[in-house]
């Protein structure tokens, strides 16, 4: 049966940014449904431009179905050419991968997103000529190999006004200002010093223009060897002890460039190993941390359990979730490395060492680590203009090769893996442990990992501060006002309106510290069933199979049933200096502007259901979940803030013009447990389970007599 909107009747434009180009389009294209498995959809437009490709239907039209958390430049049917994944096509109800130059064109399109979104296109009723240019331009234009300058971002620049808003408090750290700056903030201005040697980029065009070093190394030193070797300042402790990284010589070398390289390392290990400076600790993390192919074979596994086609293929996996998800290893990935920012944290809080992180380009690993530690130890980092000077700081004047480890130009598969999006995964398991210790929510964690794939910020689409440069000057890139300049994604008036920006927020976070902290014990999360793991298997009984257990944890979940909080045993257990300070911090009250340290046995890790689950209706819990909690402080705080102009008035007889309230989130039960990128209208149906599940059902007849298993789903959701 097949469930058709009727045709468009008038002809619907598309929305074109400045700069943004049609390239080309088809009509009477058959928009999919694929939440519930039925044939349901729209007809409508596709069409692709430079910027993105677009289904346009009625719906597009009007108004009155927009989100309450509506993105300015990006749209529920669009989808940049930067977030293309993987595109398919349909021969004989066949996928087949679409790359390159096609010889026939199939009858459906899908198309998997790098957010997670998948499209299904039908091409049956659209004219053959008109599904050659669809297909093929969509393909060309998303999936092979591009110029730098043809990315969107240059023509979105040259073509738009620059009228940005001017408030923006996140430090650049793009002038010399900037770094002397962040060192008096952070006291270390003492020991470390600014450096202008990499003016016009002759020490390295990795390194940022400006750049923090011990005092004791004199600018010979950071000439010699481009850079390498030097230990670069990242952050002071408040007891002085700082964080430093290094970028490594190569390993392989002859004897007699070794035996410099060894002598000048040995040099600076001694010049920064005396007073006034601490006991220095150096640490590999290219031995000591997964590498990054590592990185990315588990994430590419980790995210197909989420680019889920239908309903029927949700339940075929969700019957095995847990094996498939260990499997991934993307947990223990993360774990792995909060629990080396732990060992950081240790060494600069306890021991009062210097830490030196060593990696080849200084550029990955250790900008995760170097990140996690300050977010961990530093609260100015835990806000959200903090937060984004970090970025600035480590990532995106630090080197970070944003254009080749997301893949952005299609030029080289091998360089590609998603250590930014690591990062933020790792710093979700802070917010959700400790929300109130946070300025912002995770809904800004899941705008911000989309915005690495929106081409109209230069943030994320540059490998380096010296290939911004180079590509921002030169007679071609001039408007009409002068040399432009490109977009800071931190500006987040360019994709939210200010009711939208206001759910980016914490309403809970707290300013200053409470003066009565005892007996005050930090609050604790139940284990939700699909979101974690344990880090060991645990054992099945002799008369169940594996499989079976996790056909039972189904069933309960299907039936209102919780399951049980699992036994860890970890079989990778921390050395006892590590865990004799893990367990005494965890051991005290928490302090929300002090050193925050992640739980990170088994359970604790879990998954970012709000990015990762977002668009499977399956997953969702109508009016319930957390965003439930949300909608009644937001709706609390509307309240307040209006008394309070009442109360202005009345006393001052002056309307105060700057007050913006709070989105209101009115019937809070329509509401979906993963809003608000789900749509309040967004309803899964029930599915029809497996024959051998409905038989498992009928002979655990004992399982609706377990009353100390039973949670009342609609106390929860009320």
């Amino acid at each position: 049966e097949i469930h058709i909107k009727e045709p468009l009747e008038k002809e619907v434009n598309p929305r074109l940014l400045p700069g943004e180009l049609l390239l080309c389009e088809a009509n009477m294209v058959y928009k999919y449904i694929q939440e519930d498995g039925s044939n349901r959809g729209t007809y409508g437009k596709l069409i692709c431009t430079n910027f993105k490709i677009s289904f346009l239907d009625e719906d597009s039209a009007s108004d009155d179905n927009e989100p309450q958390f509506k993105n300015k430049i990006i749209g529920e049917n669009d989808i940049t050419l930067q977030c293309v994944d993987q595109i398919y096509g349909v021969y004989d109800e066949k996928k087949k991968l679409l790359t390159g130059q096609l010889r026939k064109y199939p009858e459906k399109l899908i198309i998997y997103c790098k957010d997670l979104r998948v499209f299904h296109f039908c091409l049956r009723y659209t004219k053959e000529e008109e599904v050659k240019r669809i297909v093929s331009g969509i393909v060309h234009h998303s999936q092979t190999p591009k110029l730098l300058k043809r990315l969107f971002l240059f023509s979105y620049a040259s073509a738009a006004p620059n009228n940005t808003d001017g408030r923006n408090q996140t430090v650049m750290f793009d002038t010399l200002d900037d770094w002397r700056a962040e060192l008096e903030r952070t006291k270390g201005n003492v020991k470390y010093k600014a450096v202008v040697t990499n003016e016009g980029y002759r020490v390295s065009e990795k390194l940022p223009l400006y750049f923090v070093v011990p005092i004791c190394v004199s600018e010979e030193s950071i000439l010699k060897f481009q850079g390498r070797g030097i230990p670069i300042w990242c952050w002071s402790c408040h007891n002085g002890a700082a964080l430093l990284k290094m970028s490594a010589f190569p390993k392989e070398q002859d004897d007699n460039t070794s035996q410099m390289q060894r002598a000048f390392l040995d040099g600076i290990y001694r010049t920064i190993s005396n007073p006034p400076y601490e006991l220095l600790k150096t640490e590999d993390l290219s031995s000591s941390l997964p590498s990054l192919q590592d990185i990315q074979t588990a994430y590419t596994r980790f995210k197909q359990l989420f680019l889920i086609d239908n309903s029927t293929d949700f339940w075929a996996t969700d019957v095995k979730w847990f094996s498939l998800l260990e499997s991934t290893n993307w947990l223990e990935i993360i774990r792995r490395f909060l629990k080396k920012a732990i060992e950081v944290a240790e060494c600069l809080e306890r021991q009062h060492s210097n830490v030196l992180l060593i990696e080849e380009s200084a550029t990955d690993l250790c900008c995760v680590i170097s990140s996690l530690v300050q977010v961990m130890m530093d609260s100015y980092s835990r806000t959200k203009s903090g937060f984004q000077s970090l970025i600035q700081k480590e990532w995106v004047t630090g080197g970070h090769s944003f254009l080749d480890r997301c893949n952005h130009l299609h030029k080289n598969d091998k360089e590609e893996a998603p250590v930014f999006l690591l990062l933020l995964n790792c710093v979700w398991q802070l917010v959700q442990q400790y929300p109130p210790a946070f300025e912002f929510t995770e809904t800004y964690l899941t705008v911000l990992s989309d915005s690495l794939y929106v081409p109209i910020f230069s943030t994320f689409f540059f490998n380096s501060q010296h290939q911004k440069d180079t590509n921002t000057t030169g007679e071609s890139l001039k408007t009409q006002s002068g040399p432009f300049k490109f977009l800071t994604v931190w500006d987040w008036s360019v994709q939210f309106e200010p009711k939208a920006q206001a759910l980016l927020s914490n309403p809970l976070y707290t300013e200053k510290p409470k003066p009565d902290k005892s007996q005050r014990k930090t609050t604790r999360f139940k284990h939700q069933r699909q979101f974690s793991l344990p880090l060991t298997q645990t054992k099945s009984s002799p008369k169940r199979g594996f499989f079976r257990e996790e056909t039972d944890h189904l069933i309960k979940n299907l039936l209102g049933k919780r399951i049980g909080k699992f036994i860890i045993n970890s079989s990778d257990e921390p050395h006892n200096s590590f865990r004799e300070f893990y367990d005494s911090w965890h051991s005290k009250a928490v302090d929300y502007h002090g050193l925050l340290l992640p739980s990170i046995d088994g359970p604790e890790i879990k998954v970012w259901a709000q990015r990762y689950l977002r668009w499977i209706p399956e997953a969702q819990l109508p009016g319930g979940g957390t965003i439930a909690t949300a909608a009644k402080i937001l709706d609390l705080m509307e309240e307040v803030q209006s008394l309070q102009v009442k109360m202005d008035e009345e006393h001052c007889q002056a309307i105060s013009r700057d007050v913006q309230s709070v989105p209101v989130l009115r019937s809070s039960a329509r509401l979906s447990s993963l809003f608000p990128f789900a749509l309040l209208q967004r309803q899964s149906i029930k599915p029809a389970l497996p024959t051998s599940t409905w038989k498992d059902l009928e002979d655990e007849d004992d399982l609706v007599k377990r009353d100390d298993e039973f949670v009342d789903l609609s106390g929860d959701m009320s």
